[in-house]
């Protein structure tokens, strides 16, 4: 049996999970691919949390502090992963929270809201009636709430397309994204990478959202002009690199 402190308990465990997402009808099917392709990179990273990622959690928690209307996008994955600490975030940032699906069905979109609800009495913005359209996305992905992801100064991205993020930076969002690929479009497009795990990612910037609630403006963008995404992950890469050999 694999101790639970054990890195590969928690892969198992994470696998689970998506598959009972698929079971409880909030995780498509090829979510199951994307894990796996997550997993690979995670191996890489030595299945921790690197100090370039703490950075970046850091300045990403600075910068959603500094918004003025934060977001939090979630799909199956997401909901299926760690709905408990997208809700605990989304307290803390004062955030809403809306579903948005690269394999869009009305029914799929409504068990997430009815999960986050009944999970965490926690309301979620949808598309499920009207919504606007991000420019240039042709996909359903572009179709998003008025009140969410249009209107937002910040968005968290977790487990996104390359698309999407680089059609909500040209609208001029702060994008933040969680993947463990450092040379996916996403990871290359975003404003702040954290490269790591979702799972072990959010609890930490839930963790310094809260600690720097209290912080003032100009120290939290001291921290977000600090940041640099391609040195970050540029290293983030190197680790990934010695992790071959």
């Amino acid at each position: 049996m694999i101790p639970r402190t054990h890195p590969r308990f928690k892969s198992l465990s994470e696998r689970h999970a998506i598959v009972k997402g698929v079971k409880l009808g909030l995780t498509h099917t090829q979510g199951l691919i994307a894990q796996g392709r997550g997993e690979a990179f995670d191996y890489l990273l030595g299945e921790r949390t690197t100090p370039q990622a703490r950075k970046a959690i850091r300045a990403a928690a600075a910068q959603l502090l500094l918004a003025k209307h934060p977001v939090i996008s979630v799909n199956g994955n997401v909901a299926a992963l760690c709905s408990d600490q997208v809700a605990e975030l989304a307290k803390i940032l004062n955030a809403e929270i809306e579903v948005n699906l690269f394999y869009h069905t009305p029914k799929r979109m409504k068990n997430i809201v009815s999960y986050f609800k009944r999970r965490h009495n926690a309301s979620v913005l949808h598309t499920l009636r009207g919504g606007k359209r991000i420019p240039g996305l042709a996909s359903k992905r572009g179709r998003v709430n008025e009140n969410g992801i249009w209107k937002a100064d910040a968005v968290l991205v977790p487990l996104e397309d390359g698309d999407r993020t680089e059609a909500l930076r040209r609208m001029g969002k702060q994008v933040i994204a969680v993947e463990l690929n450092p040379l996916s479009r996403t990871a290359q497009r975003a404003s702040i990478t954290i490269v790591d795990n979702l799972t072990r990612a959010l609890p930490l910037l839930a963790s310094d959202a809260k600690g720097m609630r209290k912080r003032n403006k100009t120290r939290l963008e001291r921290i977000v002009r600090g940041f640099d995404n391609k040195k970050n992950l540029n290293k983030s890469l190197l680790i990934i690199r010695r992790g071959v050999r």
